[in-house]
């Protein structure tokens, strides 16, 4: 059985729905659905079981989860670049992570985590996800200081080598429409472009800001490769390598929307946290496990991501 936290989530459900393509629905789903709206993301997909994420806590804590779980993809965290209340972050984004590392460890279970290339932080540090620099790495939000707190305690552990994990870059694509507050800038673009607003663009392009992006589709094969491949170990960056300014971005999202360039406004003040996204992640150390994949351009990705899903909502699982 693999355990799929987050499962209900964007980057969660998307790696099921992939799983569901290779006929695998051998899959217990953890999550919390609340009041959210990603219950929707689940309609489509095949799995055997749910559970909510108190009730999955309590039943790791009393030894009471099913004994054939094989491999645990722990991709169940708080994303919101604006979440001010840091216990709730350290709660969810750490200590979480903390207990189910533990737990798959001491169970011999494949563990398999969602990290963030946030984690860089103040001068980016050269974006190079050896674990030697983890220590020198200064994030600049709670968010990233979350994510952060787990890379350091597994590393000061020394259990890098026993699990997983992913600095995964800005990732977009279907199954994120439940965020209506702080989605991807890419959903965020196609929700203003497709309601007639403005978008994003500098002033001075050659001032603006980049960022490394992937496709959701991409990133869930860097997932796959991971269980596919159980003796790969380590952190590992989550990119395309890639960098693009804003206002290309934003152009691409017009062009892919069929729309005009009329539509760019220097005017807009950006968000803060599409600010401090990294740019190009250094993705040697994924490349030399033997990991081999196309990744789909911007372009591409953008026009699969937009005719395909977003303008008519459609999630993983209803093509």
């Amino acid at each position: 059985m693999i355990v799929v936290t987050g499962g209900a989530g964007f980057i969660g459900s998307a790696l099921v729905w992939a799983l569901n393509c290779r006929n695998r629905s051998n899959i217990l789903i953890v999550d919390h659905l609340g009041e959210s709206e990603k219950w929707r993301n689940l309609v489509p997909l095949s799995y055997i079981d749910y559970i909510e994420k108190d009730s999955f806590l309590q039943a790791m804590s009393s030894d009471a989860l099913p004994d054939n779980i094989t491999s645990v993809i722990h991709l169940g965290a708080c994303t919101d670049p604006l979440e001010k209340n840091k216990s709730y972050l350290t709660e969810s984004n750490f200590k979480f992570s903390q207990a189910l590392a533990s737990y798959c460890l001491n169970k011999h279970i494949r563990f398999i985590y969602a990290s963030s290339a946030i984690t860089y932080g103040k001068g980016q540090a050269s974006l190079n996800d050896s674990e030697e620099k983890i220590e020198e790495l200064r994030p600049t939000t709670p968010l990233a200081y979350s994510k952060q707190m787990f890379d350091m305690w597994a590393h000061k552990n020394q259990i890098l080598n026993r699990i997983s994990g992913l600095k995964f870059s800005h990732v977009f694509g279907p199954n994120e429409y439940h965020k209506t507050e702080m989605p991807s800038l890419i959903t965020n673009n196609f929700n203003a472009i497709d309601d007639g607003k403005t978008v994003y663009t500098a002033e001075d392009e050659d001032k603006d800001y980049v960022i490394d992006l992937i496709y959701v589709k991409d990133a869930v094969e860097i997932l796959l490769f991971l269980m596919d491949n159980p003796e790969l170990n380590g952190l590992y960056n989550a990119g395309t390598g890639t960098s693009f300014s804003l206002s290309q971005i934003s152009k691409l999202c017009l062009k892919a929307c069929g729309k005009e360039s009329h539509l760019l406004d220097p005017s807009i003040e950006l968000p803060q946290h599409y600010k401090i996204l990294p740019a190009g992640l250094n993705m040697e150390r994924l490349k030399k496990t033997g990991f081999r994949h196309n990744y789909r351009s911007l372009e591409r990705a953008l026009a699969d991501y937009h005719n395909n899903y977003f303008y008519k909502q459609i999630r993983f699982g209803e093509e």
